[in-house]
Parts: C-alpha cells; structure tokens; sequence
C-alpha cells in the first residue's frame, strides 16, 4: 500500500497526498494513509463525512475526479478548507474502487502557481493509482484483513536526500558556514534537524537546545501565528515565504522559508526594526503553540457552521477538538428534567457514559456546576477533581480532565468534558482558548437542537401525508419506497398511492409537487385527497387529472404539480395510463423487456383550468412489472435525463420480478445524489 501511494504522488507530480478509506458499513471517510503532509496539517481532516462539502467527499460520492486548480477556485467552491488553508495550491481528489465495490478517496496536492488543468499523463497516472490502490484494498478484504483506520493515520516517510560522502559533507558544511546570516533545515514536521554556528548566534541559544524542537515551541518569542502561518505556507504552497520577527528586547531578524519534498530550508538574518518591539514573553507557553490552536480554532469554527444535527456537532467537534488539543476523550452533556443526559461521547467506552445518562444532576456529580453556572471547571490532577467532587471514583483512566460550559445567547445549554491522559497544567492562556472552543460548540448545538426538532416536525407532517400502508388487492403485487431531500428540510411535495375501487380494479398514482417546503408538503396532501377522491367515484385517468387540475387552479397555490394516474383493469390485464406533466412510467414485459412507456403528455397540473389529459391503454400480463416513479429518481445536476432513465430501464430488466421489495431497493440504491425526494411504485399482476 505504501508503494502505491508513494508511486501515485510521483508519478502525478504532485507533493502530496491523502488515502481514504471507507468502511462498509459506515458513512464517512477515514484517513489510513499520508504522504507528503505534515501530520498536524492533516490532522483536522481525519474523518470526513460523505455528506461533508468537501472535494473528496464529493469525488467518492458523485464517483468522478474533482479539481480544484487554485485558491480563488477553491474559496468558490469550497469555502471550508479555504478558509482554514488560505494558501496557493492545486488538489485533485477521485474515488478509490476495486472492480467491486467503492473502497475509499484519493486526495493529491500541487504547488501554487502549476497550469489550471490536469494534463492528460496525470489524469492517467491518478486513474490507474486509484485503480492499484482499489485493488489492494479489495485483496486485502478478501483475504480477512481489510484496512482499518487507526487512531493515526500512518504517515509516510518523505523522499531521501541525496546522501554524501564525507569529503562532500566538508565541503557542503563550509560552504554554507560562508553565505551570509545562519541557515537551519526543518523536516516536513518543522522541527529543527540541522543548524550553522551563526543561526544559533542570531537566535540566541545553543545548537543542542534547538535541535529536534519546534522553533515556536523552543523560542517562546517566535510563537506568533505569523511564524507558524509562513511556515504552513511553505509546505502547502511549495513556495519561498519570509517574515520578520522581533528577538526581545531589540533585535529585528528576518527568516526566508525554502520548501521541497524533504523540509525547509531557512536563511536567518538581522533586519532594521519596521516598528517598535512588542512585548513578548519570557516563558514558553505550554501546550499546543498559539499558531496551533489559532489554526484548529478556525477549522473548528468552520466545520461546526456547517453541522446539522446535533450528532454531527458530536462527530465534528470530536473529529477537531481531540488531536487538536491531545485530549484522549471527549464527552458531550445537557441537562433535562434535573438529570444528565448524554448527546454523544468519543474516547470513552459506551457502557460508561451509559451509567451517567438520565442520573439525577447533584453537586456530587462532576461538571453539574458548569452546567448551571456556565463557569469552566479545570482539574490538572485526580486529586484536585476529588477536592471538588468527594464522592468521585476514578475509573477512566486519565490524568487531567477540563470541564467546559456550552454557553448560547447568553446562557449555558449544556457542558464539553475533555480528558487528558497525561497531565495538564491549563495555564491562563490555554484555558481561555478552551473555552472559546466550547463557545463555538454551544452555538453549534444549539442550532443543531433547533435543526432536530424541526426535521422531526417535518417527518411527522411527511409521514401523515403519505399512505402508512397500502391496500392489500387480490392479483396485485405492489412495493413502495419514498426517500427525502437531502437539503432543505427533508420535506417534499413527492407522494404515491393506490387505491382499491372494487374487486377488480384499482388505481395507483405518483405525483411530486414543486418544492422542499411545508407549503409543498401541504399541497401535495390536497393533491393526493383530491386525486384519491375523483378515483374512488369511478372517474377515468384522463377525468381524475383534469378535475384535480381544476381543483389547483382554483386554490391558486403558487406551485405546480406533476402526476401520473393508472387505473388498473385486474381481470383484463390491463392498464389505463394518464400523465400530467411527470417522468414516463416504464413497462418490464415478462420477457424482460423493458420499454419506455409514450404516454400523450398533459400539462402540469395547476396552469391552465381546461387542459386535456389524453390516456394510453396498455396490456399488463402476468409477469410484467410497471414502474412509477419521481424525477429524483433521475434527475441529477450534470446527468443527462436520457441516460440516467436508460440506465433505470437496465436495471429493472435485470432484477428479479418475482420480489419487487428486493427490486425496489435497488432501483432506489442507484439513484443519483439525493438532492430531491424520491417516490417509486411498483406494480405487477399476481395471481
């Protein structure tokens, strides 16, 4: 797998790359595999939910390469990633399939400043890499042992330089001992592997406390964000960066940051002072940089506008907070009715957030007071957490434990524990960046709660508007599905039907009334009475059309509706078809055939009072299957309409007919993205 992955990003060109995988049971992508990247960039991005609006989300989701050529494209597109990458650089992102089934994501980066497109010998070379990858990843499930993400994704190592002789090395060594100011190399995780006598003067410490350290973390008055932002610049962009930054109490020195594959190299010199010297501290911080925690607060923020529900607060506030402050566990809390209710947890094992939620809240239960007052709790060691909190056992293991308020207009709406497991000091500066993370969280949950109850509002009304069973008919096999719109609130205008007239006949409708909204999911309860109405009292397809047709124009909703009504003859064997605007019905003959069904086209209905509905009678033997169905069945933003009903036609040629519950999930699996809601009926004589 390491082979693969490392011969992809040669053999594309790029500098770097991302392997996903996804499980087959779940929803979203897992990081297996980085190349190229520094951990803590990559980080952030460790799981990605297939719903997220990112490029490889969209690349796995939508099966197709997506390209993002540079910044301005990215801001466009993707507004996340640019906001917390804000840097020049090109990505290509596909999915990753065995001949099979669809294993993962492949996520590749270039410089800044490359030409806007792939050329043709890098599409191909990131093709057949997905292909080889996709094939591992299938060998590797077939044998027992499918990859699994870990709790780290592996990082490989980056290219070797080229290795010198020890004359060579003498001389590289002096020849940079002359160039003017100090030189210093970082590796690709910035940590200092190599330092000349004069950068160590111009930095004011001794080589052997610098070596291996991060210059923010070992120079406290290099941890500014304009450090680490260059120095993220460098490895993303690929291009030369500089800064300038004060070495208290006066020395002005300038860094200008060279990148390749291998690390950075850094020139050093003095510079005239641009302004008068800030203050600086005379301490290191502890913790994460404040560059660090800067970057991650943005990526937090911007992750967390986007969550919808309050589970995915839950998924994206742990996929950001834990490696981005190295807690180990995280547990999300609110309260109801006097008591502790979980949301959602991360870190811990479930069978004990289990034995807390719905226990009484009581000052003997931590955290209970951050969750009335709104006041941060912080406890470095085990024995300050049972000062607090007497009765406390500890069971979980940690050193450290930050119980945070989740604060909402004003007001605490509920607490974030996180859980160290080592030590934790939580010095001033740290516990203020916590608690504005938690901030961030509480405004996100809050929205989330408000997201919840009105997406379970919206599937009541859903769920009362449709049938909650259909007719059972003598010689009548039917299967019904009917999946909401990704966006808005989950809430259609799509409805079906079918209606028992007498012992022999019966009617069957589908319908989709435009737009996602209540006001649609309104009117298509009086399109669905109406229509059932006018059936019921004998009237022909082309009649029940037209008065529902009357009926619309009258109310004047403002919207209008597409509908197909099939009145069934039983004992002929035969139907009786009248559309109104909708996707033609498709006939699966018992031979197999499958043909499009050319039903004379009537207006939608609502537009004109007096609109004819011409009807089309057709034999529907024992065997035969007719399918109705919703436009979201086929209808999807760069699918040709054509082609995505011919290949709705295939497979219901090649499904089995004699179980139509079995068919219908699979017309209903291979649909397009779900940005509509999607009805589908299926009919067939039985005996």
């Amino acid at each position: 797998m390491d082979a693969a992955m490392a011969a992809v990003v040669r053999e594309s060109g790029a500098f770097g790359g991302l392997l996903y995988v996804l499980p087959s049971d779940g929803d979203a992508l897992r990081l297996v595999l980085v190349a190229g990247v520094p951990e803590e960039i990559a980080a952030p991005w460790r799981r990605i939910a297939l719903t997220d609006p990112m490029p490889v989300a969209d690349a796995v989701r939508e099966r197709r390469m997506v390209w993002i050529g540079g910044q301005e494209e990215m801001a466009r597109q993707y507004p996340r990633p640019a906001l917390v990458l804000p840097y020049e650089f090109a990505l290509a992102a596909a999915p990753v399939a065995s001949d099979t089934a669809l294993r993962g994501g492949l996520v590749l980066l270039w410089p800044g400043g490359r030409p806007g497109r792939l050329d043709r010998g890098e599409r191909e070379a990131i093709e057949s890499g997905c292909r080889r990858l996709g094939g591992l990843l299938q060998r590797a499930a077939d044998r027992g042992d499918p990859v699994v993400p870990a709790d780290r994704p592996r990082m490989l190592p980056p290219t070797a330089g080229r290795s010198l002789s020890l004359n060579e090395a003498a001389v590289v060594s002096a020849f940079v001992d002359r160039l003017p100011g100090g030189s210093c190399a970082l590796d690709t995780n910035g940590r200092i592997v190599f330092i000349t006598p004069a950068a160590t003067g111009l930095l004011g410490r001794d080589a052997a406390s610098l070596l291996g350290t991060l210059p923010w973390e070992s120079l406290p008055w290099m941890d500014v964000p304009q450090v680490e932002d260059r120095y993220r610049a460098a490895l993303v962009s690929r291009r030369p960066q500089t800064f300038t930054v004060l070495r208290p109490p006066d020395v002005w020195l300038s860094f200008e940051l060279y990148p390749d594959p291998s690390g950075i190299s850094v020139r050093i010199r003095r510079s005239d002072p641009a302004e008068e010297a800030p203050a600086a501290p005379s301490v290191p911080a502890a913790g994460p940089s404040r560059a660090t925690l800067l970057y991650h607060l943005m990526h937090l923020a911007a992750t967390l506008t986007e969550a919808v529900g309050v589970q995915d607060v839950v998924e994206q506030a742990a996929d950001q907070l834990l490696p981005a402050l190295g807690a180990q566990a995280m547990v999300l809390m609110s309260s109801e009715d006097g008591r502790l209710r979980i949301l959602g947890h991360r870190g811990y094992p479930t069978e004990l957030t289990d034995r807390f939620d719905g226990i009484p809240l009581n000052s003997d239960v931590p955290g209970s007071e951050v969750l009335t007052t709104g006041v941060p709790s912080f406890f470095p060691t085990f024995a300050d957490l049972r000062r607090a909190y007497p009765s406390t056992v500890h069971e979980d293991g940690m050193a450290s434990w930050a119980v945070l308020p989740l604060i909402a207009s004003g007001r605490p709406i509920g607490s974030l524990l996180l859980a160290y497991g080592h030590r934790r000091v939580f010095p001033p500066g740290e516990r203020a960046v916590l608690t504005s993370m938690a901030g961030l969280v509480g405004q996100a949950l809050d929205r989330a709660r408000l997201y919840d109850a009105k997406d379970h509002l919206a599937h009541r009304l859903q769920s009362a508007l449709l049938p909650h069973t259909l007719p059972r008919i003598p010689g009548l096999r039917i299967a019904a599905r009917y999946l909401p719109a990704a966006r808005g609130l989950g809430i259609g205008g799509d409805f079906y039907d079918l209606i028992r007239l007498d012992a022999h006949t019966a009617g069957a409708a589908i319908g989709d009334v435009q737009g996602h909204n209540v006001d649609a999911a309104a009117l298509m309860g009086q399109v669905r009475t109406a229509v059932h109405a006018h059936a019921t009292v004998g009237a022909s397809p082309a009649d029940v059309l037209a008065r529902t047709n009357r009926l619309l124009t009258d109310l004047d909703p403002g919207l209008f509706t597409s509908c197909v009504y099939v009145h069934l003859d039983l004992a002929g064997r035969r139907a009786c078809v009248a559309t109104a605007g909708h996707p033609p019905p498709l006939l699966r003959h018992a031979d197999g055939r499958t043909e499009l069904l050319r039903v004379p086209p009537g207006l939608l209905l609502g537009i004109e009072p007096d609109t004819a509905y011409p009807a089309l009678e057709i034999p529907l033997p024992h065997g035969s299957v007719l399918a109705l169905y919703t436009d979201g069945l086929v209808e999807a933003p760069g699918v040709d309409p054509d082609d995505a009903t011919a290949a709705l036609a295939g497979l219901l040629e090649h499904a089995d007919p004699a179980d139509l519950d079995t068919m219908a999930d699979t017309l209903i699996r291979h649909a397009p993205t779900p940005g509509d809601d999607i009805a589908l009926l299926l009919i067939s004589p039985g005996d």
